[in-house]
């Protein structure tokens, strides 16, 4: 009989197991805390920010404080709600309140996977965690990089050169850099911001700024190639970088005469020769100069040769100018004006002719002079003793 008493309990026991599960299984925690971002992709410098939902099941106000732990050192975060700064929580029973956190990774930090938890726990000892993990996808440093697409540039003596450089703060904190130029003697540098010359520039955290660089060298620099070392620096970081400037030469001529009178004179109608130099005062062959002049109505300039095939730095070259005044020009001076240019380089020089009249007019003149003095005599003669 008792045998089959202790089977029935038995029985009952299981068939109430299955039919009743035990509530404990299913039980919410007191305290719970939820985020859909547990697991997260950065890059160094980056900042995070969590939205948590801490949730009160039990039956009383929990007063809940928040944390993260296991966090690496020289990681920062700060908790806020409503706008606040926060550090404990009042949750009333049944109901759910948000938090946000900001988890700032450091600048130098090694790739990797980075694990830690967040705790909520009341005052009455209720305590629930959520692990979360952050991947860092790069190695981080803290230094300044300087860089530019392009550092080499080509071009003559006469002409600036223009480089696009971009410069990126990869510290903690906001910089600002001193912009210095390390160029040869004579050459300038001019740092530009958006359009505006500046000698420094602020870069906040993990930013960059544009900044463009107009190299100029001297009008005589020699054709070689130049290194220009620029530098931002502060006194916690600096950057550093080279730009090259290849010069292939400097365009220059000059118009004269061998002894460098610029002044002739000259006879109405009749022609004079100038002998002219023209030199190639650049450290670049210069080829195809052409000889022109700009001259008073109706005279004439004929050059011999009117064009230099090839003129080498430093050489000079002579022209013949024959110079034909206007029959009709009166007595005065008269600018010639006289070019030689090719598509480098130009030069000129301004002549001034001093015309004289013809001896032959003059003549003519003293002639007309002794046949009316003549003619009056003649007349006083025949007239005169009536």
């Amino acid at each position: 009989m008792l045998k089959k008493v202790l089977q029935s309990i038995i029985l009952l026991a299981l068939f109430t197991s299955l039919i009743f599960p035990l509530q404990s299984a299913y039980a919410a925690e007191p305290i719970e805390l939820h985020t859909p971002y547990t697991g997260i992709s950065v890059t160094p410098g980056e900042s995070i920010t969590y939205t948590f939902d801490v949730i009160n099941n039990s039956s009383s106000i929990q007063h809940i404080n928040i944390e993260l732990q296991g966090i690496k050192e020289g990681w920062d975060y700060s908790l806020t709600a409503g706008g606040w700064n926060l550090h404990e929580l009042s949750v009333k029973p049944g109901d759910t309140d948000t938090i946000s956190v900001n988890l700032r990774v450091p600048l130098q930090i090694e790739k990797g996977t980075y694990k830690f938890k967040a705790v909520a726990e009341s005052t009455s000892g209720i305590k629930r965690e959520l692990p979360m993990e952050v991947v860092v996808t790069e190695k981080g440093t803290f230094k300044t990089e300087w860089t530019s697409e392009q550092t080499n540039l080509t071009g003559h003596a006469d002409s600036s050169f223009e480089y696009s450089a971009k410069l990126t703060n990869r510290t903690g904190s906001e910089q600002t850099y001193a912009l210095i130029a390390g160029a040869p003697r004579g050459w300038g540098v001019d740092f530009k911001v958006s359009g505006k010359s500046v000698t420094s520039v602020t870069v906040d955290s993990n930013k960059n700024q544009d900044v463009t660089i107009v190299v100029t060298p001297p009008a005589q620099a020699e054709a070689d190639t130049y290194q220009i070392p620029i530098r931002a620096t502060n006194d916690s970081t600096s950057g550093d970088i080279v730009l090259e400037a290849a010069i292939t030469g400097s365009f220059g001529l000059e118009l004269t005469t061998p002894s460098g009178k610029l002044s002739e004179n000259i006879t109405a109608g009749k022609d004079t020769k100038v002998e002219l130099v023209v030199k190639n005062t650049g450290t670049t062959p210069i080829n195809d100069v052409n000889l022109n002049a700009n001259k008073p109505e109706g005279w004439d300039v004929e050059f011999e040769p009117a064009k230099i095939n090839a003129l080498e730095p430093g050489k000079t070259a002579t022209v013949h100018a024959k110079i034909t005044a206007n029959s009709k020009a009166v007595a005065g001076d008269y600018v010639v004006e006289m070019t030689a240019s090719a598509p480098e380089a130009t030069a000129d020089a301004q002549f001034r002719m001093s015309v004289k009249t013809s001896l032959v007019w003059g003549w003519v003149g003293v002639l007309v002079i002794l046949a009316v003095i003549g003619g009056i005599f003649y007349l006083i003669r025949k007239y005169g003793r009536r």
